[in-house]
């Protein structure tokens, strides 16, 4: 009698706990749910940085190569008026472009500096995104002589999944023709500081020019103007005269940056034979902190920012080792750039701010 009772008690409470599980289960899928969307709302929702009229400029990736946590490739996004550019395409940079809020749908080319895989790598990712909110026509990839080769390999590599994407979201949603890119190559004189005006409308005015990356080569940097104000990407350099020349007077430089005495001792704690002779090799052909302050200051910019920063800073207790003795060749305000960093130039005016948008 008592084993029945106990039988019986059990059950329901069986019973209860099953209920108690479903609507539970019910109510963490609600949840979820209302969690999700308001996430979702909320970044979409987010106001657009732009809101001024001017030339801004984000930083969706500062690295290298080496392996770096807080760090995605190089890459710049560059707003002027109501123009969108990408300079460079480094490795992860995409998912920063979504979560800067810039619109990538909005994208008018990617402007690339050579053809080193660091700074192409998302190059297709950036393709899909811009494609993924339904253009209709390729993105423009604007660089030196050698981009159609770049070019035409990513588009090859997309070329399936393309195809995967129109089956199934369909082509009203996915335009066959708006895939991938198309190559806008330029020339360049033989000139060591040969430029060429790549794009020039609507008040924008973009300029390549050389830069010293050799072996690389070509190798440009770009000048971007707009209403009074200007900036400067320097590309990947090691001290130039080019990049002076083509700086003087610019609001901001941004310039890439290696501290050799931090990769030498990466090169000396390194057991691989291969990393040593890396390590060794690329100071030659990357500026040092103190080469970009040496530049900004012959060029007379206002600002110098440092992207591309080499090696990876694991602490921010290491920027200001990093800078090395930069700050005895140029007097005026020196920014350690961060993935998710906005500059902005308000049009006609001298302030540039500074902000961080993640």
């Amino acid at each position: 009698m008592i084993r029945g009772k106990v039988l019986k008690i059990g059950a329901i409470a069986i019973a209860v706990l099953a209920l108690a599980a479903i609507g539970g289960l019910v109510f963490r899928k609600q949840l979820t749910h209302v969690f999700v969307a308001s996430v979702v709302k909320s970044n979409m929702a987010k106001p657009s940085p732009f809101l001024e009229d001017g030339l801004y400029a984000g930083l969706f990736g500062t690295g290298s190569p080496m392996p770096d946590a807080r760090r995605a490739g190089p890459s710049v996004g560059v707003v002027a008026g109501t123009h969108f550019f990408i300079v460079d395409a480094g490795s992860g940079s995409t998912r920063n472009i979504r979560l800067m809020n810039f619109p990538i749908g909005q994208a008018e080319a990617i402007l690339l500096t050579h053809f080193h895989s660091d700074h192409i790598s998302d190059l297709g990712e950036m393709e899909l995104q811009r494609w993924a909110v339904g253009n209709t026509s390729p993105l423009d990839i604007i660089g030196p002589r050698g981009v159609e080769a770049v070019v035409e390999g990513f588009n090859l590599a997309y070329k399936q999944d393309d195809g995967y994407r129109v089956a199934h979201h369909g082509p009203r949603t996915m335009p066959p023709q708006g895939a991938g890119g198309i190559a806008r190559p330029f020339d360049l004189g033989p000139e060591s500081d040969a430029a060429v005006v790549v794009l020039d409308r609507d008040g924008v005015k973009i300029t390549a020019f050389k830069v010293d990356h050799r072996p690389v080569a070509p190798a440009v940097g770009y000048r971007f103007e707009y209403k009074g104000r200007s900036l400067v990407i320097s590309g990947d350099t090691s001290f130039s005269t080019s990049l002076i020349e083509h700086s003087k007077g610019a609001d901001v430089l941004f310039c890439e940056a290696l501290n050799a005495s931090m990769v030498k001792a990466i090169n000396d704690n390194s057991a691989s034979a291969s990393t040593k002779k890396i390590t060794e090799d690329i100071p030659s052909y990357h500026s040092t902190p103190e080469d970009a302050a040496k530049m900004a200051h012959a060029a007379g910019v206002e600002r110098l920012v440092y992207y591309h920063i080499i090696p990876p800073l694991p602490s921010s207790i290491l920027k200001n080792l990093f800078l090395g003795d930069a700050k005895k060749y140029y007097s005026k305000v020196i920014t350690m750039g961060d993935d998710g960093m906005l500059i902005s130039l308000p049009a006609n005016a001298k302030t540039i701010l500074v902000k961080r948008l993640f």
